[in-house]
């Protein structure tokens, strides 16, 4: 029987605290844009919750990766986990309106944590399976995400109903408190064994590798898409479907479905496709998925038709999302990965906010159905140039070696 990256101690307890920290996250991510709605009955306040949840990604990417590459990144991750905690407690002094500099101050904090959090466990990651498991590891992780997203959301919405912020607060607070013990748990200073432990000399990298330069093309295709299904959805249930808040609720929430499928697929099957292959069919396959749906109401507007699509569509985003995450830990040595992933965030949540702003300036101009259409071939494109990645390997039997620094990435 194969072992899986489970049987592995170290990566159990991360994977075991992700889950945790994941469902923590949305848990507030989505009560605090709610509140702020609750608080101003302005959605344009509300939008700016939003925003404020994104400008740290794009800000401190870069910097997040750099300190994954000097620091340890298991005492890091504890270290942003505690300070996820302790930033909750100004919420306890919200109560008005006039209290929204103290909401959009913990947001900024917690999306700030969350920016610092992705590029150390992403780097992490691959020191604690062998790398002809990373595959299966990285669905494990996709898996959590999903699971995460689908408790946390409907735990913050449900909470905040039900009970109001204070037990949101200590919930939250309980979440980050037993992710930092798992994640201490892990054995310090762990390192992948086949590469140098030398400290690359300067502090910045230069993309000099071919592989991941496609890589961050990639990210930056899907993640203008990203932010164009974000802004325009709502509208297309309501125009195209004739749907409300139940519908749209729905039709996201469903997606998960098959995110978990495919990801539990991938973690336990004998053999799984090289991460390139996972890329590019899966950016394709929803690429196709995507155009079946916006343009499915010229056939029918039945609901359970779109429920059925968007179950399919979870697939090809789970497999993309994690041939890209592999990919991209196969092409950088352990010196700079964490720099890698910083700037990998940064790229794709500011082209998010480049789809964002051309859907919100384009869309009454052109029309909503053209620019979801553009979401659609953004997708095709980011599968088509994933196949200048490509070669023949599967990582079941053939395990590829680390990529060298020389013709990945290079300090300087």
């Amino acid at each position: 029987m194969k072992q899986g990256p489970l049987a592995h101690r170290d990566f159990r307890r991360l994977w075991l605290a992700g889950f945790i920290s994941d469902t923590g996250d949305w848990l507030l991510l989505v009560a605090l844009p709610i509140l702020v709605f609750q608080l101003t009955g302005s959605p344009l306040q509300t939008s700016f919750a939003f925003l404020v949840e994104l400008a740290p990604a794009v800000l401190l990417g870069p910097v997040a990766g750099h300190l994954a590459d000097r620091w340890d990144r298991r005492r890091m991750l504890v270290g942003i986990t505690a300070v996820q905690a302790v930033a909750l407690l100004p919420l306890l002094l919200v109560h008005d309106r006039g209290d929204l500099p103290v909401l959009y101050a913990v947001i900024a904090v917690e999306a700030a944590m969350l920016t610092l959090f992705g590029p150390a466990k992403n780097a992490l990651l691959p020191t604690l399976v062998p790398p002809e498991q990373l595959v299966a590891a990285n669905s494990l992780v996709g898996l959590n995400q999903n699971l995460g997203r689908l408790v946390g959301g409907a735990l913050g919405g449900l909470l905040l109903t039900l009970s109001g912020l204070p037990v949101i607060v200590v919930v939250d607070l309980v979440t980050f408190a037993v992710a930092a013990v798992l994640i201490a748990g892990i054995a310090p200073g762990a390192r992948a064994v086949t590469e140098t432990h030398q400290e690359p000399a300067g502090g910045g990298i230069a993309f000099g590798g071919r592989r991941i330069r496609i890589g961050l093309a990639i990210a930056a295709l899907a993640g203008c898409a990203q932010g164009i299904f974000a802004v325009l959805f709502v509208v297309w249930v309501v125009r195209e479907l004739g749907g409300g808040a139940t519908e749209t609720g729905l039709l996201r929430g469903v997606q998960a479905i098959g995110s978990i499928g495919l990801g539990l697929l991938l973690a336990t099957a004998r053999r799984t496709p090289g991460p390139a292959t996972l890329v590019a069919a899966g950016a394709g396959a929803f690429g196709l998925l995507s155009f079946a749906v916006w343009n499915g109401p010229a056939v029918t507007d039945a609901l359970p038709v779109y429920i059925a699509l968007f179950i399919l569509v979870g697939a090809p985003g789970i497999a993309m999302l994690t041939g890209l995450i592999s990919l991209l830990q196969q092409e950088t040595t352990d010196q700079v990965r964490g720099r890698v992933f910083g700037v990998f965030g940064a790229i794709f949540d500011g082209s998010s906010g480049v789809g964002m702003l051309a859907a919100g300036l384009l869309a009454d101009r052109i029309g909503i159905m053209p620019m979801l259409d553009l979401q659609a071939a953004l997708y095709l494109a980011a599968g088509a140039t994933a196949l200048l990645l490509i070669r023949p390997n599967w990582s079941g039997p053939v395990i590829r070696k680390p990529a060298r620094r020389s013709d990945v990435v290079h300090p300087h």
